[in-house]
């Protein structure tokens, strides 16, 4: 599992790049980025490369952020790779409450970002499947 942080923004002009230039100038690389918009409110969701700095970064400028335990999956950059780990999930009765997906520099590989209603049923599923789950140090060093 990896560590997940969501961040409330209000929904006004220039925040989002004032968020941005704050992770930036603590050094902090986004490796994952969802945003939904919420009303008044967005809602980041974001996986870095620095949990800590990110979150004390965060704190220090009065940010309203919390963490939680995702599941990042490392599947096949070709059609149908998705699927078949969703239908893994679903034989096994495990809920998906929202995703989303990067690609990194290594060829052939894509990433998913899972938040799942059973962590723990979820993991133990997909690994007897032979899915390759990603731990937060294989997040650091992508």
């Amino acid at each position: 599992m990896v560590k997940q942080i969501s961040v409330f923004l209000e929904n006004k002009e220039g925040n989002l790049a004032e968020f941005s230039r704050l992770l930036s100038e603590n050094d902090i690389n986004l490796r994952a980025l969802s945003m939904a918009e919420a009303g008044e409110f967005g809602i980041v969701r974001m996986i870095v490369d620095d949990v800590y700095k990110a979150t004390t970064s965060l704190k220090e400028a009065d940010y309203v952020a919390s963490v939680k335990d995702v599941l990042a999956v490392e599947i096949p950059d070709e059609a149908g790779s998705l699927a078949k780990v969703l239908a893994v999930l679903g034989s096994e009765s495990v809920n998906v409450e929202y995703m989303y997906a990067f690609t990194n520099h290594t060829p052939g590989k894509a990433y998913m970002i899972f938040r799942v209603t059973d962590n723990q049923h979820a993991s133990a599923v997909l690994a007897e499947h032979g899915v390759h789950l990603m731990t937060q140090e294989d997040i650091r060093q992508l």
